[in-house]
């Protein structure tokens, strides 16, 4: 698979994100493709990491289907020629949609990240050693770093279209969606994580936090949309290394964000783009974390087609 930065499908694009590019079809549905593009720190990489697009891809599409039952999702095929056979417009670009692209319900997006923590990492963990709370919520003294929330704390987020996500209590979520949606989100947010924590743990890994988003479909119902328990959504573990009190190994971009912090401590970038170069071997390395998750998460080598 030939490492793919940007792509030019012949359908209507509504978006480029940093990692997706979103495609119109129809008024009822959506391609997204899922580039090799990266960021880190809010900067999009200039290189991108060969098989990333096609991991986050097929993780998501793991999980939609053992998630038939649980939750109603926007996935209708993450298939290549199933793809084709909906849109067949398509057909001269499968090499370009194969493996990192998914059709799906079009769906309106709430603006909110459904943000749940299992374990006490990242920024809510700085918070925590700050001020005690968790978007201004009191939490329970004496926690450590990398402990065990029981039970997963629900902390939503807002959407930034520039910088980073502002973590928001849930009061403040009622006033932007409104009691019954908050409702609905928190609750099928939880019965993801439960599923997913479960069966992560079945594979050695710890799902320490995650992400999701939910939109509307036609018909009204609120549905789970965008990636599921992807390295880039969320923070995996091994459960077999994990010890409470110090930060956890995680298996995502690490490579990545260690070069850059060496790049910034080495007075060598400021943090803002452009970025600097990578060398050949944190790309590979990056490349082959990605590559590890889905293998230790579905017990597979990566299908691609």
């Amino acid at each position: 698979m030939i490492p793919m930065r940007t792509s030019e499908l012949p359908l209507p694009l509504i978006a480029r994100g940093k990692v997706r590019d979103v495609y119109a079809v129809g008024d009822d549905r959506v391609l997204l493709l899922t580039t090799d593009r990266i960021s880190a720190f809010d900067v999009v990489m200039g290189e991108t990491i060969p098989m990333k697009g096609a991991v986050l891809t097929q993780i998501s599409a793991w999980w939609f289907g053992h998630l038939e039952g649980i939750v109603p999702h926007h996935m209708i095929s993450a298939k290549a020629d199933s793809i084709i056979d909906h849109v067949p417009a398509l057909t001269p670009h499968r090499a370009a949609i194969a493996g990192r692209a998914m059709l799906c319900k079009r769906t309106t997006v709430f603006p909110i990240e459904c943000v749940i923590r299992g374990y006490l990492s990242g920024s809510a963990w700085k918070e925590y050693t700050a001020h005690g709370t968790l978007a201004g919520e009191a939490l329970p003294t004496g926690l450590r770093e990398s402990e065990k929330l029981d039970p997963a704390i629900f902390s939503p987020a807002t959407k930034a279209e520039t910088g980073h996500d502002e973590n928001i209590a849930v009061a403040r979520m009622r006033e932007i969606i409104g009691d019954e949606d908050t409702f609905t989100l928190e609750s099928m947010t939880r019965a993801v994580y439960r599923l997913g924590e479960t069966m992560a743990r079945q594979q050695g890994l710890i799902i320490a936090d995650t992400k999701f988003e939910f939109g509307r479909d036609a018909d009204g119902r609120i549905i789970l949309i965008d990636e599921v328990m992807t390295p880039d959504s969320s923070r995996f573990w091994a459960l077999d290394g994990y010890e409470p009190g110090r930060a956890q190994p995680s298996f995502d971009k690490q490579p990545l964000r260690d070069h850059l912090d060496g790049e910034r401590k080495a007075g060598r970038w400021n943090g803002d783009a452009p970025p600097p170069a990578l060398p050949r071997a944190v790309i590979d390395a990056t490349s082959a974390r990605y590559l590890e998750a889905y293998k230790r998460l579905t017990g597979q080598d990566l299908p691609v087609g």
